[in-house]
């Protein structure tokens, strides 16, 4: 949009916002007097003007006449629009790598796209050249329809996200996590009790346990086991982030003029969508904040990031309260949202795994039992479970949930390798491909924690799944608060289960086909399975923990 959704209390210059006034003034006045016809024309020639002014600034940043990287080759005015994936397009630029090379590049309406294939070049680029290639892209279902902007994850590159980002990562940096633990430990064997009542409902087991440990750690509340308002909120956010976050996922984001079309436009559909999606995201950013500060004022509230944040911020009615507050919210709100998909689809995926590859399942059992000898998992174990440690990074690596990564923006035209790359160009490094490199992880497609192993120790010397968590000075900075969180709930689950497939009428099992579905989040294709207590043993055990 013209004018962009500011956090509460953030208020733009004057100057700017008059300027970005008048042109959204113009557009609006000139679209009621002309026809459609007349605006067909209009809108055509501004898209001309622009290709002629792209040419021009093409010229002017790449003097020297650098070729662009290869890709496969588009149409006048829509580009590569007809070869854009709007479904799961890690598959796709997997493909395009094997034609063009680990390098590949594409237009749609005059759209720059670069998306790498290897983790040479995203070395080479989001991380040597990260000052450059550190923005991110205005996605204009998520930024202005939805309203994303409090996320942090999806700020542009500059002060208002060092804020953010510094302020998240003083509560998740990695001498900070072992004080979680205590919540953690406590979320798996809530964990373990949920499974022996209802297997059948592993999935929305798995989702309460995360949710109760991110809401604890974070809100300091206890969330309802049915129907909490608070996680159905953060299901529905993430939800339209899984949908809506991967550029190009609607056709606003290709052609972000259609964003003024009215909600009651025969046709906008995902302009309702997108407006409803905006209420509960409203919602999900303020109604947890604003109950622990009603906590806080009745002096009722359980310490937690949040109030600790409250605790620090300026007096009320001090000048900059309003700002300070704004980013308090929305580091909780980022904290609350990141900290769970990512975490629930790896989760689902090892229970997957697990099912179609018992051997694995097997050799962790009997890690755990010589390990624990009858009790449950601590944190303190994991460095004498490297097998369990050797499953949590094949688990990120098999099937990851961010299989495309998020998406980078060149803040200025860049040479690289004898090619140009045109400012403003969305950088993508594939997650997936990097991932699946046969040179690197043998047999890539095959689940294989012992890629891991050497002598029976993790092997310092295969390169870790890092691409799961990004690049550059866009790496999430929740990787540590997710890996403790995997270590602690995978060890708990194999300690006392077995997870095998469903069976169906006649007893025999169900195969499962590892599938995933598509989003910048993605999840295993639905699937059932069983999850068995491994002896007498291991019941009383799990229901020790209700005594």
């Amino acid at each position: 949009m013209w004018i962009t959704r500011l956090p509460t209390g953030i208020v733009p210059e004057k100057s700017a916002l008059s300027s970005s006034l008048k042109p959204h003034s113009l557009m609006l006045l000139m679209a009621s007097s002309l026809d459609s016809a007349s605006l067909a024309v209009y809108g055509l020639g501004l898209f001309l003007a622009w290709q002629l002014y792209d040419v021009y600034r093409g010229d002017r940043e790449n003097p020297r006449r650098l070729p662009l990287p290869p890709g496969p080759r588009g149409y006048p005015i829509i580009d590569n629009l007809f070869d854009f994936p709007f479904e799961k397009p890690w598959l796709v630029y997997n493909e395009w790598f094997k034609t063009y090379g680990d390098m590949v590049y594409f237009r749609v309406f005059g759209r720059d796209f670069l998306v790498l294939g290897s983790s040479v070049r995203t070395y080479d680029l989001l991380e040597k050249r990260s000052t450059i290639y550190s923005d991110r892209p205005r996605v204009a279902m998520v930024n202005d329809i939805i309203g994303f902007d409090w996320a942090f994850t999806v700020l542009p590159y500059g002060n208002a996200w060092r804020i953010h980002r510094r302020t998240f990562t003083e509560f998740f940096h990695p001498n900070v996590i072992p004080t979680y633990h205590p919540v953690l430990t406590s979320s798996s064997r809530g964990l373990l009790c949920d499974l022996l009542q209802s297997p059948e409902n592993f999935r929305e087991h798995i989702r309460f346990s995360f949710g109760n440990t991110i809401m604890r750690v974070c809100y300091g509340i206890a969330p309802q086991r049915q129907n909490d308002p608070f996680l159905s909120l953060a299901t529905e956010t993430m939800r339209s982030v899984a949908i809506a976050g991967n550029p190009g996922s609607f056709l606003v984001d290709l052609l972000p003029v259609m964003k003024y079309i009215p909600a009651w436009f025969p046709g906008a559909g995902w302009k309702r969508q997108g407006l409803a999606w905006a209420r509960v995201v409203d919602q999900f950013v303020n109604n947890p904040w604003d109950y622990v500060k009603n906590q806080t004022a009745e002096g009722t509230a359980s310490p937690c990031i949040a109030t600790n944040l409250m605790e620090r911020l300026p007096d009320v009615g001090a000048i900059d309260r309003p700002d300070a507050e704004q980013v308090a919210r929305n580091v909780c709100a980022v904290t609350y949202a990141g900290a769970i998909d990512t975490s629930v689809s790896a989760v689902q995926t090892f229970f997957m795994a697990m099912c179609l590859y018992p051997e694995v399942q097997s050799r962790a059992h009997t890690e755990l039992d010589s390990v624990l000898a009858g009790r449950f998992p601590e944190h303190a174990d994991r460095s004498n479970l490297p097998f369990i440690n050797a499953i949590i990074k094949e688990t990120m690596r098999w099937q990851m949930p961010t299989p495309v990564g998020s998406p980078h923006v060149l803040s200025k035209a860049d040479e690289y390798d004898g090619f140009y790359i045109p400012k403003g160009t969305i950088v993508l490094g594939n997650a997936w491909t990097i991932l699946h490199d046969p040179n690197v992880y043998p047999e890539p497609m095959r689940y294989n924690p012992d890629r891991f192993m050497k002598n029976g120790q993790l092997n310092s010397e295969v390169q870790d799944p890092l691409a799961v968590f990004g690049y550059g000075r866009r790496v999430c900075p929740g990787s540590y608060f997710s890996d403790a969180s995997m270590f602690i709930m995978i060890a708990h689950i194999l300690s006392v289960y077995k997870i095998q497939p469903s069976l169906d009428e006649k007893g025999n099992e169900v195969k499962i086909i590892p599938d995933m579905t598509s989003g910048i989040l993605s999840y295993p294709v639905e699937f059932q399975c069983r999850i068995i207590p491994r002896s007498k043993e291991a019941e009383s055990l799990i229901r020790s923990l209700a005594d």
